[in-house]
C-alpha cells in the first residue's frame, strides 16, 4: 500500500467539506477521486501532499515514496527552455554520463592496475547508468514533449514566454518523466486535445506508479484507473473498477441502501404498532413487554434516507417549431489568419434531426467554423446556406454571445422582453441563479457560471438548430449527464465541437473529423470513429487520419469501407508481413551489434590493448558508436512491435 487516508476532515469555518474521508491506493494502482463541483477533491489533493492540514484523521505515505503532484491551477515559471526543463528532470543520468566522459579520457593516461581499477568501475557505472535509462532518457524526453504537443521548433523556447496551459502541459511532461512511485493528477487533461489525452492514457497504462486522478472527463477514467473513489457530501466511498464500473455497482449500492432503510422503517412501525397492541392490554406483564421493546427500539441506529444525487441544473430544450429537412449546407469555406490555413474548401452537409460532432486537434480550426456558420466572423471564401425555416441558438464557449457589462436578471430579460419578472426568476433558479445572486455581472461570472446563462438563453430561445461550442467545459459530471439527456430527448438538430469523448459517445450520431484541412465522415458514435479511423491509418500507413486530395470538391469521406473489405484484408496483412520482415532484420543487427559490445568490453580488459591510448581509444569509441547504434535499433524494435500488436 503506497497511500492510506484514515478518518481524514476539513471545515472551513463552519462549512465541513471532508467528513472521515477513508481509502487507501495500492502500489501501482491507477485510481480516480470523483465527485461534484465543491465536493473538496482538490482540499484532499493539498491535505496529501502537506500544503494543508487536515482537522483529524491520519494520511499514511509508503515510507521513502516520492510523489509528482500536478495541481489544476498552476503558479509555474523557469529561465530555462523548454527542453532544459525536463532535462533537470534526469539530471543525475546528465551528471552520471559526463562522469563516463570523464573516466573515459582518464583510461587515456593510465596503465597497469589503475588503469584495471579504473575499468572495473567504470563498467559497474555503466551498468547502473544503463539500468537506470542512460541510454533513452533524450529519446524519452523528447517523445513525452511531442506527446504532449510540443513541436521540435518549441524545444528552445524560454518558459517563461509559455502560456498558462502550455507550462501546466510542461509541467505534467516533467512528472511523467520523473516516474515518481505516486502521482497526483488534478484534471490533467483541461489542456489537452484528443489526440494528446489518448496519448497520456497509454503512457499511463504502462507507467509504473501508483496514479490517483481527479477528471471529470468520464472517458479518459474508463481507459486509465480501476478503482474509483468517490466524495458525496463529505463522505467517501471506494468501489473497484473503472468509472462505467463505478456506475453500475453505485447503483446497486443505493438500492440496497433504500432497501435497507424501508425494510427498517417498516420494522420501526411494526414494533410501534405491537407496543401499543401491548400497551392497550393494560396487563402489568403486557406493559413490562411493551417497556422492554421500547428500549430496543429506542437503541435502534436509525439508517438515513439516501439523498438521490440529481443535479439542481434544470434543463429542457424543445425546439419551437420544425425546420425543413435540409438544415445546414457549408461549400468550399476557407479560413485563414495570415500565412497560417486552417482549412481550405470544407464542404459538408447537415440535415434535420442530426446530432453532429466536429473532432480534431487544437488549433484546426473548429471554433472558426462554428463562428462562420454563425456570421460571427466571415469566411475568406465559400458560403454557409441555410435550409427553411432554420432557427439558430449558439452556445459559445468563449461567452462573446453575453454582454458582461449586463447582470444576469438584464441578460434574460433583454433577450426575452415578454418574460415576466417571476418567469425569468423561475428559469434562472433552474441554472442555479437565486435571489441577489441573478443581479450579478456577467464580467463577474466566473466560466461555469456563465455557461449555464448561456445555456439558459438557449432553453428559452426555442431554437431548432443548436450549435454548441464546447458546451461541457466547467460542467461536472452530474451537470453533464443532464445536458446529455437534455440534447437526446431534444428533436431538433445539433452541431457541436467538443472534446469531452464520453459527451460524444452519448450524443453523436455523425462524427467530422477535421485534419489537414479536410473533413472526414464518420457514421456512428465516437467508439465507431475509433474504430474505423483505426482500420484507416493501417491501409495508409499513416500515423494520422485518412484525408483525401483538397484539388478536388473537398466532400466529407464517405465510409464505404462494406464494398473492398478483401482488398482492404490483403493490404493489411501485406502491411504486416512488411512489418514482421523489417523485425526479424533489426533483431539480428541486434544479435551482431550486442557481439560486438560484448567484444569491445573484453577488449577493454585486454592489458595488451589496455596498456595502449590509441588501441584503447579505438576500442572505448567502438564501444560508445555501437552503443548509440543499439540505442536506436531497440527503440525502432519496440516501434514495430507495437504497430505489430495493433494488428493482432
Amino acid at each position: 500500500m503506497i497511500l492510506s487516508c484514515h478518518n481524514v476532515s476539513k471545515s472551513f469555518g463552519e462549512n465541513q467539506i471532508l467528513k472521515q474521508i477513508t481509502f487507501h491506493i495500492n502500489d501501482h494502482e491507477h485510481a480516480a477521486l470523483i465527485g461534484n463541483n465543491g465536493a473538496g477533491k482538490t482540499t484532499l489533493f493539498s491535505i496529501i501532499t502537506g500544503k494543508l492540514d487536515s482537522d483529524s484523521g491520519d494520511i499514511s505515505i509508503k515510507k521513502d515514496a516520492s510523489i509528482g503532484y500536478l495541481a489544476q491551477h498552476q503558479d509555474f515559471s523557469s529561465p530555462l527552455t523548454v527542453y532544459e526543463e525536463l532535462l533537470e528532470a534526469k539530471k543525475d543520468l546528465v551528471k552520471a554520463e559526463e562522469h563516463l566522459r570523464s573516466m573515459e579520457e582518464s583510461m587515456k593516461s593510465l596503465s597497469g592496475s589503475e588503469l584495471e581499477t579504473l575499468m572495473n568501475r567504470y563498467h559497474e557505472e555503466m551498468h547502473t547508468f544503463d539500468l537506470n535509462g542512460g541510454y533513452t532518457y533524450k529519446s524519452d524526453i523528447t517523445g513525452i514533449l511531442h506527446g504532449l504537443k510540443f513541436s521540435d521548433e518549441d524545444f528552445n523556447k524560454k518558459v517563461a514566454t509559455l502560456s498558462g496551459g502550455e507550462r501546466t502541459r510542461l509541467l505534467l511532461g516533467r512528472i511523467l518523466l520523473c516516474e515518481p512511485d505516486l502521482i497526483l493528477l488534478d484534471e490533467p487533461t483541461n489542456y489537452l486535445d484528443i489526440s494528446s489525452v489518448e496519448w497520456l492514457e497509454s503512457y499511463l497504462l504502462n507507467v509504473k506508479s501508483a496514479v490517483l486522478v481527479v477528471s471529470h472527463d468520464r472517458y479518459f477514467l474508463n481507459r486509465v484507473v480501476n478503482k474509483v473513489i468517490e466524495i458525496e457530501n463529505g463522505t467517501s466511498l471506494m468501489y473497484e473498477g473503472n468509472y462505467d464500473d463505478f456506475i453500475v455497482k453505485k447503483d446497486v449500492y443505493k438500492k440496497s441502501l433504500l432497501a435497507a432503510y424501508e425494510n427498517q422503517q417498516k420494522e420501526i412501525e411494526h414494533q410501534k404498532e405491537v407496543i401499543a397492541t401491548l400497551r392497550s392490554f393494560n396487563r402489568e406483564k403486557s406493559i413490562r413487554r411493551a417497556d422492554s421493546r421500547q428500549k430496543m427500539l429506542d437503541k435502534t441506529v436509525l439508517i438515513d434516507k439516501p439523498v438521490e444525487e440529481v443535479s439542481d441544473m434544470k434543463l429542457t430544450l424543445n425546439p419551437s417549431f420544425e425546420s425543413g429537412n435540409d438544415v445546414l449546407k457549408v461549400e468550399g469555406i476557407t479560413k485563414s489568419y495570415g500565412k497560417r490555413t486552417l482549412f481550405r474548401n470544407l464542404s459538408f452537409e447537415i440535415k434535420k434531426g442530426e446530432h453532429v460532432a466536429i473532432i480534431g486537434k487544437n488549433g484546426t480550426g473548429k471554433t472558426n467554423i462554428l463562428k462562420i456558420i454563425n456570421n460571427v466572423i466571415d469566411a475568406d471564401e465559400g458560403k454557409c446556406i441555410y435550409g427553411s425555416n432554420v432557427s439558430i441558438g449558439y452556445f459559445d464557449q468563449q461567452s462573446e454571445v453575453l454582454d458582461l457589462n449586463k447582470t444576469i436578471f438584464e441578460e434574460i430579460s433583454d433577450t426575452y422582453p415578454s418574460l415576466t419578472n417571476t418567469e425569468i426568476r423561475n428559469v434562472l433558479a433552474a441554472f442555479l441563479f437565486t435571489e441577489d445572486n441573478v443581479f450579478q455581472k456577467i464580467s463577474s461570472l466566473s466560466g461555469g457560471e456563465r455557461g449555464r446563462v448561456v445555456l439558459a438563453k438557449l432553453m428559452l430561445s426555442g431554437a431548432n438548430f443548436l450549435i454548441l461550442d464546447e458546451p461541457t467545459n466547467h460542467l461536472d459530471m452530474i451537470s453533464k449527464e443532464v445536458l446529455e439527456n437534455a440534447l437526446n430527448s431534444y428533436t431538433g438538430t445539433v452541431l457541436y465541437v467538443s472534446h469531452d469523448r464520453y459527451f460524444i459517445n452519448r450524443t453523436a450520431s455523425r462524427i467530422l473529423s477535421l485534419h489537414d484541412n479536410v473533413m472526414t465522415e464518420y457514421l456512428g458514435d465516437y467508439d465507431y470513429y475509433l474504430e474505423k479511423s483505426a482500420q484507416l491509418k493501417l491501409e495508409t500507413n499513416e500515423e494520422t487520419f485518412i484525408t483525401t486530395s483538397t484539388t478536388a470538391n473537398s466532400e466529407p469521406v464517405k465510409d464505404n469501407s462494406g464494398k473492398d473489405d478483401w482488398k482492404k484484408q490483403k493490404e493489411i496483412q501485406a502491411e504486416k508481413r512488411k512489418l514482421e520482415n523489417r523485425l526479424s532484420k533489426i533483431e539480428e543487427q541486434i544479435e551482431k551489434n550486442e557481439e560486438i559490445k560484448a567484444k569491445a568490453e573484453s577488449d577493454m580488459l585486454d592489458e595488451k590493448i589496455a596498456t595502449s591510448s590509441v588501441k584503447l581509444q579505438e576500442v572505448c569509441n567502438l564501444h560508445a558508436e555501437t552503443e548509440n547504434l543499439l540505442s536506436e535499433l531497440y527503440e525502432e524494435w519496440e516501434e514495430i512491435e507495437e504497430k505489430l500488436s495493433e494488428f493482432n
